[in-house]
């Protein structure tokens, strides 16, 4: 079952990291970084159902 409650213990941080990791980069660039993250997350998670869960969520 996809989580879709606040789970991340500091998600200001969080995201200001997010946002640094982006310093600096083109927009194409940091589409490939957003691509590689969602790639590497999804590897991480593993779970086909959950994954098809998140892409519906998204939407």
């Amino acid at each position: 079952m996809l989580n879709l409650t606040p789970n991340l213990p500091d998600p200001d941080g969080f995201y200001e990291e997010l946002i640094r990791a982006h310093t600096d980069l083109s927009k194409e660039q940091s589409d490939a970084f957003n691509a590689r993250l969602i790639l590497t997350l999804a590897n991480h998670i593993g779970d086909r159902a959950i994954l098809t869960a998140a892409l519906e969520a998204a939407k």
